[in-house]
Order: C-alpha cells, then sequence, then structure tokens
C-alpha cells in the first residue's frame, strides 16, 4: 500500500452507504491476479502503483452481487475508479434456519451523538459479540449480543475517558451493554425487518427496536456460509440514567440527548467463528 499514486476507488451501495471490507481484486488481460485490497470501514479502496495498461477490476462483498469495469492506468501508475456500486443481493427472507455468530472482525457497532448543536461525534465499540437464531418461520428468530462498554472510542483519549466515567457508561460498575429480541421479527420492506427487544444498559431496561436491512447470504473464504445486515436504532440517554450535560452561554446543550446507533452485521452460520 501508498500514500501516493496507484489505484483509487469507493465501494457504494445504490443508496450511497459505504459497503466495508468489500474486496477489489485486479487482473491484467491475461487474467493474472496483481492486486488485491481490502475496503476500509468508509468502502475506500488504496491500492498500490501498476504498470501502465488495461486492468479488470472485479468488486465482491458478502450480501451484495458482484461487479466487474475496465480500469486504464497511465503513465502516473494512478487510476481514480470513482465510486463503484454493487447492488445488493438479500430478498424478502431472512438467512437459512439456525444458529449464526457475529464476527466482530467484520463488523462495526456504532453511535452518533449531536455535538453543540452543529456537528455530530461519532464512537464505535471495538468489543462485542452476538448470536442470532434464524426461525423456521421467520418472524421467531431471536437476536442476543452483548457490548464491552470499557471498548469505546471516538478517537480522543480525554473524551472517551469522560465516556467511561459514571457520567455515562460508568464501565466500572456496568462493564456491558446487553440486547436481547422479546417479540415477533416483523417485515417492514422488500429487505427490512423490524426486530422488537430490550437493551440493559447501566442497569436501565428499556425497549429498544432495531431497523434492519437485510443484505444477503453467500460464502466466505474460509469455507463458511455469512449473512450480512445493517440495522440502526435511537436511544434517549435520559432513559438510561446519563443526564449529564453542560449548557453553553446560548443555552445550547453540548451533547444531544438521542444517540442514532448504526449496527455493520456480518454472521457466521454455526455456533461458532472459523479458526483465522
Amino acid at each position: 500500500m501508498t500514500s501516493e499514486g496507484g489505484l483509487r476507488a469507493r465501494v457504494r451501495t445504490k443508496d450511497g452507504w459505504a459497503v466495508r471490507h468489500a474486496v477489489l481484486t485486479v487482473t491484467d488481460m491475461t487474467g493474472s491476479q496483481v492486486l488485491r485490497v481490502t475496503a476500509d470501514d468508509d468502502g475506500a479502496v488504496r491500492g498500490d502503483a501498476l504498470p501502465p495498461g488495461a486492468y479488470t477490476v472485479i468488486v465482491t462483498a458478502v450480501g451484495y452481487q458482484p461487479a466487474a469495469s475496465t480500469a486504464i492506468v497511465g503513465a502516473s501508475g494512478r487510476a481514480d475508479l470513482g465510486n463503484l456500486v454493487l447492488a445488493r443481493s438479500g430478498g424478502v427472507e431472512l438467512p437459512p434456519p439456525g444458529p449464526w455468530t457475529v464476527d466482530p472482525a467484520h463488523s462495526s457497532v456504532g453511535a452518533v451523538a449531536q455535538h453543540l448543536g452543529i456537528s455530530s461525534v461519532r464512537g464505535h465499540f471495538t468489543g462485542f459479540s452476538g448470536r442470532i437464531e434464524i426461525a423456521e418461520r421467520a418472524e421467531e428468530s431471536t437476536v442476543t449480543a452483548a457490548i464491552e462498554t470499557a471498548t469505546i472510542d471516538t478517537g480522543n483519549k480525554t473524551r472517551d475517558d469522560h465516556l467511561r466515567s459514571p457520567d455515562f457508561l460508568d464501565v466500572d460498575t456496568f462493564p456491558q451493554i446487553v440486547y436481547r429480541s422479546t417479540g415477533p421479527v416483523t417485515p417492514a420492506g422488500p429487505d427490512r425487518w423490524t426486530v422488537h427487544g430490550e437493551l440493559t444498559m447501566r442497569s436501565h431496561t428499556r425497549p429498544v427496536d432495531l431497523d434492519l436491512t437485510y443484505l444477503g447470504t453467500g460464502p466466505d473464504p474460509w469455507g463458511g456460509v455469512r449473512a450480512a445486515f445493517r440495522a440502526t436504532a435511537e436511544l434517549r440517554r435520559e432513559d438510561f440514567a446519563m443526564t449529564y450535560n453542560q449548557v453553553l452561554q446560548a443555552g445550547i446543550a453540548a451533547i444531544g440527548t438521542t444517540l442514532r446507533v448504526e449496527l455493520d452485521i456480518q454472521a457466521v452460520q454455526g455456533d461458532s467463528l472459523p479458526m483465522a
């Protein structure tokens, strides 16, 4: 990987979402693979410089139909492919019945809060686990998940230490956030479902529904089968006794009262994850 030159691309869904962990494979005109790069959390792909010429670029991701295009690399060794759009391969049904284990290495659990009324602060948890049990009747499927509160990361140590304090997550007293589905999973669109459940945080349990999009199912490079989902929810901080705030001179709260939770999940079919 280099910081200058090379191939550049952004992998997106049709509605503009970044496709995380998409894989871009480049072959020359003889069919030989010359480059293989994985997209980052923003769907951005950055590859090494290539000799001038024409190349075939194939983009793949779990839950999406593969896409192929041609790249022309000039004398500089650079080529910007712009946005590469992948179409979802998911349908109205959930994955095949049975247990599915969330793969943290290819998933993300994040939250977005308003800051100063004019911008957003994003954070994510690096430690979490989860299990999805797909029932024969999709509506009876269940979800459980646990998040390690001490693993919060917003990219700022001072802010992260404050979030771990009793003002917010109080990680020493409450080391986990737990989510459990509690009722039928209900269809909400062609590839969307509503998961009804309860979230326990700081010993407070409140009903929380997940707006879930099923992105599809496909094989992975390790011989397993994976399903991909995206889910969102909104939480009120005060419902979980997180009422700390700083009010500025203009009367604007430093931190918004609601949080938007954003989940990008890959689950592996079976009771355990494959060995790395």
